[in-house]
């Protein structure tokens, strides 16, 4: 299982400004190879290399920093490509996608450069790296980042990292390669129900009450409208210093609400089931005061936080279908619109049975997760003949 770890880069005043220049140059190296494929229409890696590599030679940068710079651009135009497929950018014939197709791609100055072992060198013992820039190979750039992290460092890191800048800080994004634990029998499922009002609820009563967190994304919100209005130098430098903020405290918590899940189904021997909620944003057609908070929502991260959490500890997760869960009674099956009351309040109107809604949901999707599982296992092979 590959997973990324991020180590913040601590480097003088001689290697950051050799550093920032290698980001805008291999950047502004791309943006040319980016007009090339897109003026040429190369469709392949290697026929967009024989346009473009020896010029990228004759402008400073290093046989392996030319050939990255060349894949990521080419990488680049593969991930449009498969958006434009998808319809993630609109129709054909859409303005947003006239748009896209019209221009080549560009990349921002500080755009992430991937780096192979080639062009960086780790001493773990020391913190350090040795990187290639384009005034030569730096070395003894300190490096800081937990003491859980180093020792993923050391003991799974494998394949290309990456150098970004971001608010004037460098960090290296390394892929590690970590094994997956060995997949245990689930003695039953626990469903878990993702909201707004509640980020998370599980079937055995676990409830991540969203309050907090949308009280926290209201105050963000006041605070930076409050600020652009004043656009001062002192606003703006604010602004600056709490870019982020939001995004890195909502991380936190889908973190810590994902190893609380995945820590209770490893004690209890059970698998975790989660709602298919691929497409919700285009599915679901809501009233403007809701929008933003809907938008906000992290529910993909924290889906995927579960699963990847989920894979290192062995323990298995499937996905449901959520269609109707919140409608239906997790005792007596019937499904009523009715059913659902409020928010909060489920009451079904055949057996009686009030519950909190969201609880109820837990349960329906920790039933159909462990159909989902015994589907899986049984065979479909035919009887062989006798």
């Amino acid at each position: 299982m590959k997973i990324v770890v991020q180590v913040k880069l601590v480097p003088d005043a001689t290697q950051a400004s050799a550093l920032e220049s290698t980001l805008h140059t291999v950047n502004q190296a791309a943006n040319w190879v980016s007009t090339v494929a897109f003026e040429h229409s190369v469709p392949r890696e290697y026929e967009l290399r024989k346009h473009t590599y020896t010029e990228l030679k004759s402008q400073g940068l290093g046989a392996q920093a030319a050939q990255h710079v060349i894949k990521k651009v080419r990488d680049a135009y593969t991930t449009l490509k498969a958006n434009i497929k998808a319809g993630n950018l609109g129709k054909e014939g859409s303005k947003r996608r006239r748009k896209v197709e019209s221009a080549p791609i560009r990349f921002r100055s500080n755009a992430a450069q991937p780096y192979d072992d080639r062009c960086l060198s780790w001493q773990y013992d020391a913190q350090t790296v040795s990187i290639w820039t384009t005034h030569g190979r730096i070395k003894n750039v300190r490096f800081a980042c937990s003491a859980d992290a180093l020792k993923i460092l050391r003991s799974h890191r494998q394949g290309e990292s990456d150098l970004i800048r971001r608010d004037g800080v460098f960090y290296l994004i390394a892929t590690c390669d970590v094994p997956e634990a060995e997949q245990y029998e689930p003695d039953g499922f626990i469903g878990v129900d993702l909201g707004i009002v509640n980020i998370a609820t599980s079937s055995t009563g676990y409830r991540a009450a969203g309050r907090g967190l949308n009280r926290h994304r209201r105050r963000q919100r006041e605070l930076r409208r409050t600020l652009q209005a004043k656009n001062t130098k002192s606003a703006k430098r604010l602004l600056k210093k709490r870019n982020r903020r939001e995004q890195r405290h909502a991380t936190n918590q889908n973190h810590i609400i994902a190893k609380t899940i995945v820590t209770e189904a490893e004690r209890t021997s059970s698998g975790i089931a989660l709602e298919e909620l691929k497409g919700i944003r285009q599915r679901v057609r809501l009233r403007k005061p809701q929008r933003v908070a809907f938008h906000s929502w992290a529910f993909a991260q924290l889906g995927d936080f579960i699963v990847y959490k989920a894979r290192r500890a062995g323990v298995p997760v499937v996905f449901v279908d959520p269609a109707g869960t919140s409608q239906q009674c997790c005792e007596c099956g019937h499904i009523e619109r009715k059913n659902r009351v409020s928010q909060a309040l489920f009451t079904c109107r055949s057996c009686g049975v009030v519950a909190h809604a969201d609880r109820n949901a837990s349960c329906n999707i920790a039933h159909r997760g462990m159909i989902v599982w015994n589907a899986g296992r049984e065979s479909r092979a035919s009887e062989p003949a006798a």
